[in-house]
C-alpha cells in the first residue's frame, strides 16, 4: 500500500460563470471537510480571481489550465507563471491533448513550461497519452516515453517528482468512453517503471493522475489500482455532486498515514 494521498483536479475547461463558480466551490468546500486526500479547481483564467477569493485559507488547492514559458514579454494572450502565481494558484495544468491537437504545444515546449512552473513555485501537471489511431498500433509505450522525456531532459528525473503526471487517452476525453481499470493502471504502472530507471526514490514519490472520462460510476475501480493516484477530471467536473462524488471515494481510498 502506498503511502501517496489521492489527489482529484477538477480541469473545468471553458466552462462556468460567477454564479455557477461559487456555487460550485462552496459545495466543494462544504462537503469535502476533514478529509485526508487533496482536492483542486482549475478554472479558466478570468476567474482565477474568484478562485482566490473563495478558495483561500481552505482546504483546496486552485489553479490555471495553462500557462506560457516565459515570465513576460509581448506574447498577447499569453498567461504568465508569475501572474498564477500572483492569484495564488498552486498547480498549472500543461499540455493538455486539446491543446497539443491544435498545434499550441509541443512536448518540447511542455519540458519548457514544467521547468518554467517548477522556477515559479507552481506544481505543473503534465498531461500525456496517445490517440486512438496510436492506441490500435499498440504505440501507448512509445507515446507516452517521448512526451515524459523531455520534460526530464529539462529539469532532471529527481525534480520531475515536483510535478505530477496525468495519463490521458486522447480517444477516452469527453467521449464518455474510459480506459478499463486495467488499461489505466498497465499504462501509469509503465510511467513510474520508466521514471524508476532513472530514480527509484523519484519513481516512489511522483504522482501519477488519470484522466478521461472518470465519473462516479468508475471512479472507484480506477482509483483503487495501486498506480492511480488520483484523477484530472473533465466533464464530471461540471456538475458539483459528481466531482464531490469522486473526491469522496478519493478519500475513502486514501491512506490513513498518507504524506499529505
Amino acid at each position: 500500500m502506498t503511502n501517496r494521498p489521492k489527489l482529484v483536479v477538477a480541469n473545468r475547461k471553458m466552462h462556468g460563470n460567477l454564479p455557477d463558480n461559487q456555487q460550485f466551490m462552496q459545495s466543494l468546500l462544504q462537503q469535502t471537510r476533514h478529509h485526508r486526500a487533496r482536492y483542486a479547481v482549475c478554472p479558466p483564467h478570468p476567474y482565477l480571481y474568484q478562485a482566490q477569493q473563495v478558495l483561500q485559507n481552505s482546504h483546496i488547492s486552485w489553479g490555471g489550465q495553462n500557462m506560457s514559458r516565459y515570465e513576460k514579454g509581448a506574447y498577447t494572450g499569453s498567461v504568465s507563471p508569475l501572474m498564477l502565481k500572483e492569484f495564488g494558484c498552486t498547480y498549472v495544468i500543461i499540455g493538455h491533448s486539446e491543446r497539443r491537437q491544435r498545434g499550441h504545444d509541443s512536448d518540447e515546449t511542455c519540458g519548457e513550461r514544467f521547468e518554467a512552473a517548477l522556477k515559479a513555485g507552481l506544481t505543473p501537471i503534465l498531461c500525456i497519452g496517445e490517440t486512438l489511431d496510436e492506441y490500435e498500433q499498440g504505440e501507448t509505450d512509445l507515446v507516452v516515453v517521448r512526451q515524459l522525456n523531455p520534460v526530464i531532459a529539462h529539469v532532471g528525473i529527481q525534480a520531475l517528482s515536483q510535478g505530477v503526471i496525468a495519463y490521458e487517452p486522447v480517444w477516452a476525453i469527453g467521449t464518455g468512453k474510459a480506459a478499463t481499470p486495467q488499461h489505466a493502471q498497465a499504462i501509469l504502472s509503465f510511467i513510474r517503471g520508466h521514471i524508476e530507471l532513472l530514480d527509484a526514490q523519484a519513481a516512489e514519490e511522483t504522482t501519477l493522475l488519470y484522466g478521461g472520462s472518470m465519473n462516479p460510476g468508475n471512479a472507484a475501480q480506477l482509483l483503487s489500482m495501486p498506480d492511480i493516484d488520483g484523477g484530472l477530471i473533465g466533464g464530471a467536473a461540471l456538475v458539483a455532486e459528481d466531482f464531490i462524488r469522486i473526491c469522496q471515494i478519493a478519500n475513502e481510498l486514501t491512506p490513513l498515514k498518507s504524506a499529505a
